[in-house]
């Protein structure tokens, strides 16, 4: 785990997202405690316990995200669920504790991906001598007598020479439209097979999975291919063969339990009774059934069992008719931290479209340069595309700065549709532009509910 202190964590969070400082807060000083917790004595380690967090905020203003990138700085495993897709237990759908299989598996993926990138070198070494031999088939006897010795080392020195050459033209890339026959080994396709079951769905097609697995065995397959391609999947079966995978699989489960995130979103869809068109089985019932998990469970998972224990849990919802206190008091009480994060208004729109690494702005300027044309912005541009977005988010939903991708998209329509056959290279996006393109829809209320 990167020690990074909180101030460090906030500094890296601003790069990507705009306000909502007591946020980033709240978040950098829970990650910095996990660094922390490593540090301290291992009797006392165990003891404490991660400080969950719920953010109440509307939508669009950067719960999620915060999470996401929080998740990335620290290289840890991450998962987000809705908290409405889950079900009280006796109920057909998703059981809660599928969020940790789920979030073993991309931790599984996550250790099997650094394991590729180290073993890649020599997988590539490995590899390219197969295909060598693919090339250069050896000498299964040699050409004189075996009293011949001066023969016999000739002949190998000869071989030897010519694989060399192939190296060469091999790396030069002058055999990349030589066909060779590669053998790789495939999985038989397994049968289909429809689970029809109320609890443990994910268990019971994890478990026949496995035994489909040993039942249909890997086999052989010859294929003819291009060298390039042949020398790819080679190196794919190389490095499936340098990885440990008992090893990834026992590391991917204690990077879930020391540093494991999961974000739960709409944790307000589940608080207090709300009148609404379907049954009541998605209220207090999965406040139940996930309370276990967030006080600390064992989690049963195909690649072992998993301890909740120090997953560090960070709910969020809108909270615009249930409150935090509508919660049951035992899931209140696992969430000590709340962050009220505040709506975004046109100077927050404006930094937001501007200032990120990974701005809107940014991000159109680099699509369009790929047609080669060169689009520009002026500051009573930008400011007209925020003041249109703020304008909308009042008058329909408030959903924050996801208003400004639907903004930008209308800004950009003709453009992103006329820029392969355009004579004119460069584009002023400046107010009048702005106006031009969105000023009907924005006069005509009805209109921009169905466009913006």
């Amino acid at each position: 785990m990167k020690s990074f202190t909180p101030r460090e964590i906030v500094s890296e969070l601003d790069k990507y997202i705009i306000g909502q400082k007591e946020a980033k807060r709240a978040v950098a000083i829970a990650l910095r405690n996990r660094w922390r917790r490593q540090q301290v004595a291992p009797g006392l380690r165990d003891e404490i316990s991660p400080k969950n967090i719920i953010m109440i905020g509307p939508t669009g203003v950067g719960k999620t995200e915060i999470s996401r990138r929080l998740a990335k700085l620290a290289q840890a495993p991450f998962i987000k669920v809705e908290a409405s897709k889950f079900t009280e237990v006796g109920y057909v759908g998703r059981d809660v504790e599928s969020i940790i299989r789920d979030l073993t598996e991309l931790s599984v993926k996550m250790i099997k991906d650094e394991e590729k990138a180290r073993v890649r070198v020599k997988a590539r070494e490995m590899a390219e001598e197969r295909l060598l031999d693919h090339l250069l088939p050896p000498a299964t006897a040699p050409m004189h007598q075996a009293t011949d010795l001066d023969a016999v080392a000739r002949d190998r020195e000869l071989q030897k020479s010519t694989r060399e050459k192939l190296r060469g033209l091999l790396r030069e890339g002058k055999l990349d439209e030589r066909t060779v026959e590669v053998e790789t080994s495939e999985q038989q396709k397994m049968p289909s097979i429809e689970i029809l079951s109320a609890g443990g769905v994910e268990e019971m097609d994890m478990n026949l999975k496995d035994m489909f697995s040993n039942i249909f065995p890997k086999k052989a397959r010859k294929r003819k291919v291009k060298v390039p391609e042949a020398h790819e999947l080679l190196i794919q079966e190389e490095t499936g063969r340098l990885i440990d995978m008992d090893r990834v699989m026992k590391e991917a489960v204690e990077r879930v339990e020391q540093s494991g995130i999961v974000f739960i979103d709409e944790i307000d869809k589940i608080a207090g009774r709300q009148a609404g068109t379907t049954p009541d089985v998605s209220r207090e019932g999965v406040q139940r059934d996930l309370l276990p998990i967030v006080e600390g469970s064992t989690v049963n998972t195909k690649y072992g069992m998993v301890k909740t224990d120090h997953i560090l849990f960070i709910a969020s919802g809108a909270f615009h008719v249930a409150k935090p206190s509508d919660l049951i008091p035992e899931f209140q009480g696992r969430f000590p931290i709340r962050v009220e994060l505040e709506p975004l208004g046109e100077s927050d729109f404006v930094r937001i479209l501007t200032e990120p690494e990974n701005a809107l702005l940014k991000q159109y300027k680099a699509l369009l340069e790929t047609e080669g044309i060169d689009v520009s912005y002026t500051d009573d541009g930008v400011s007209e595309i925020a003041s249109v977005a703020t304008v909308v988010n009042e008058r329909m939903e408030n959903i924050g700065a996801r208003r400004l991708h639907t903004v930008m998209e209308r800004v950009f329509d003709e453009i992103s549709f006329e820029a392969p056959d355009m004579t004119e290279k460069t584009v002023v996006i400046d107010r009048d532009y702005v106006r031009k393109r969105l000023s009907d829809i924005v006069k005509d209320e009805d209109l921009s509910r169905y466009i913006l």
